[in-house]
């Protein structure tokens, strides 16, 4: 990931709802541009509904929590202003002069 010194244009708020609501779903990276990650939390959640249909309820768990507490970790940056959007600009929370 590159690193910009201009700020995301994306909305600082948006991107902190999406990720509370919807973070295991991987919403927020998407909204970020940040295919990759956005990808890798929905092949979580259809990894877990698929050892959840086939009865293996301890695995569905396990790659549920884990992919709760990656969302935990990405919600905590967004709230700081330490995560980056796809193209590496800071998401942070714009003040109105």
């Amino acid at each position: 990931m590159q690193h910009s010194s201009e700020t995301s244009p994306k909305s600082y708020g948006v991107a902190i709802m999406l990720c509370g609501i919807f973070g295991v779903m991987g919403i927020h990276h998407f909204y970020l541009e940040d295919w990759l990650h956005g990808l890798a939390d929905v092949g979580l959640l259809i990894l877990a509904i698929g050892f959840a249909a086939q009865g293996m309820v301890g695995l569905a768990l396990l790659v549920i929590v884990l992919d709760g507490l990656h969302t935990l970790i990405i919600f905590y940056y967004l709230i700081i202003e330490k995560w980056r959007d796809g193209k590496g600009r800071p998401i942070l929370m714009q003040s109105n002069p």
